[in-house]
């Protein structure tokens, strides 16, 4: 059961959201709200729905039920280049850089989003010091946390009003895991960007978030204010 419905008004707003892979329902009837400037994680253990709901708002799977709010405007039936030309930047599970293009080429891949158009943003070097040596090494020589941290980089390229992360620790050692969870509480304090995660890593969630919700089979079955969170009641559920 829900325990907190949003707070302030909403970047993302979704209601009563289905999913469908063929003929199986992944998500059934989906709330779930990202106030602006704030950051909010979903968690669930492994296959319970949390990246199909992710790949919904990119429009990437089939959603033939409910409704997807962006900044205000109804994007449910909107193609995936609509709603990053929106403000909607997605890094996926995995990453996805392009392994033979350099780590300057993989970067201004972020442009496309604006139409090719416009450079990279010198703050982007600011958030991640170390890419700035890399420029000219191919993405796949670098390793995992460098390949997250490029990928995240390369998202915030096209200057996007909400940023998702789908799994921003997965396989990633505990430096980088710091240096991300830096990054993404600098760009809420200092650009006000909105953020939603996709997490498993608990004590990651309660150092970055505003809110959580968390999902089981498809539906959400509990959220709230982090501050407020049940530490141990949320492991007891990831373990189910």
């Amino acid at each position: 059961m829900c325990t907190w419905d949003g707070v302030g008004k909403p970047m993302l707003d979704v209601k009563n959201l289905g999913a469908f892979y063929g003929e199986s329902i992944i998500l059934n009837a989906v709330d779930l709200h990202v106030p602006k400037g704030q950051v909010v994680c979903l968690l669930g253990r492994n296959g319970v729905g949390k990246t199909t709901f992710l790949k919904s708002i990119m429009g990437l799977v089939n959603t033939p039920k409910g409704n997807i709010k962006f900044n205000g405007k109804e994007i449910i039936n909107k193609p995936t280049f609509y709603r990053a030309r929106q403000g909607i930047s997605y890094v996926p599970q995995g990453r996805d850089i392009f392994p033979q293009l350099t780590v300057q080429e993989n970067l201004l891949l972020g442009l496309e989003a604006l139409g090719g158009k416009g450079s990279i943003n010198e703050q982007i070097y600011a958030l991640f010091p170390a890419l700035k040596a890399m420029l000219k090494r191919k993405g796949g020589d670098l390793s995992g946390g460098q390949q997250q941290q490029l990928a995240i980089a390369r998202a915030l390229v096209s200057k996007p009003k909400m940023l998702i992360l789908d799994e921003p620790t997965e396989g990633i050692q505990p430096s980088v895991i710091q240096d991300i969870g830096r990054v993404i509480k600098q760009l809420k304090r200092e650009a006000n960007l909105t953020i939603l995660i996709v997490e498993q890593y608990l004590e990651f969630v309660v150092d970055v978030s505003d809110y959580y919700y968390v999902m089981e089979k498809g539906t959400i079955v509990a959220s709230g204010l982090t501050k407020d969170i049940d530490q141990a009641e949320i492991q007891k559920r990831m373990a189910i």
